[in-house]
């Protein structure tokens, strides 16, 4: 088999090919990007594509820019709200087998700490959802209140433990903490002490908006404290103090 798929006459099955490029959008969905247009993700794939999807993303990381939402908003015309659909649940999660793969490529990648990093898309969705809570209101006609919204980290910069002040049509405040993500709405992300402790110490008003494939068309969800209802919380650094 090695030497007729070396051969210059050997043509794989078109079949072939096109599932191997749908293992390939599953390994992109694993590691929380977008996938192969046209090519819907397959599972049950040997873990060794994941390192070659790896190495290549690796050596080719343009095409991971290549859409022109994964990249930061030159302005806020794009005003219109999001959908905003149901979180993820045991009663909508996909199949064994599919999710086990998913969590494997999340955990040895460290997916979440890789969006974290990754600043400029964290800045695009915290823009696109600033824009979806002023056009929220003001089809609720609070005019009055689109003006007030602020964009907290951008003006005061991060700690505030949220990144969006807004407010709900009648009146009451929306604490905003944005995550966004090029993958499906179940990539892991990663949350701070902080915002954990203002997410318990203004429950009434803090909410974590979700975005999730960001980089094609953007989908949300929003989780409401305690988060530790939603998700499981997995403390992945320790601080040192001496005695």
């Amino acid at each position: 088999m090695n030497y007729l798929q070396d051969s210059p006459t050997f043509r794989p099955h078109p079949r072939s090919v096109e599932f191997k490029h749908q293992n390939i959008s599953a390994v992109l969905k694993g590691l929380g990007e977008d996938w192969i247009p046209g090519y819907k993700p397959a599972f049950n794939f040997q873990m060794t594509l994941v390192d070659a999807v790896a190495r290549w993303l690796a050596s080719n990381p343009a095409w991971l820019g290549r859409h022109p939402a994964a990249r930061p908003p030159t302005g806020l015309a794009d005003a219109a709200p999001i959908w905003i659909g149901p979180p993820p649940t045991l009663s909508n999660q996909p199949l064994p087998q599919e999710l086990e793969q998913m969590q494997h490529i999340a955990r040895k990648f460290d997916v979440a700490e890789r969006y974290e990093r990754n600043r400029a898309l964290g800045r695009a969705g915290e823009e696109r959802v600033l824009t979806h809570e002023r056009a929220a209101l003001k089809s609720a006609g609070r005019h009055d209140l689109a003006c007030k919204v602020r964009w907290v980290s951008e003006e005061d910069g991060d700690g505030a433990g949220y990144d969006i002040a807004s407010f709900a049509p009648d009146g009451r405040p929306r604490l905003i903490k944005v995550k966004t993500t090029n993958g499906w709405e179940r990539t892991p992300f990663h949350i701070s002490r902080n915002e954990l402790a203002v997410a318990e110490e203004r429950r009434s008003e803090w909410s974590l908006f979700r975005l999730w494939n960001f980089a094609r068309a953007p989908n949300a969800f929003e989780l409401h404290s305690p988060l530790d209802a939603h998700v499981s919380l997995t403390a992945t650094s320790f601080q040192a103090r001496f005695f």
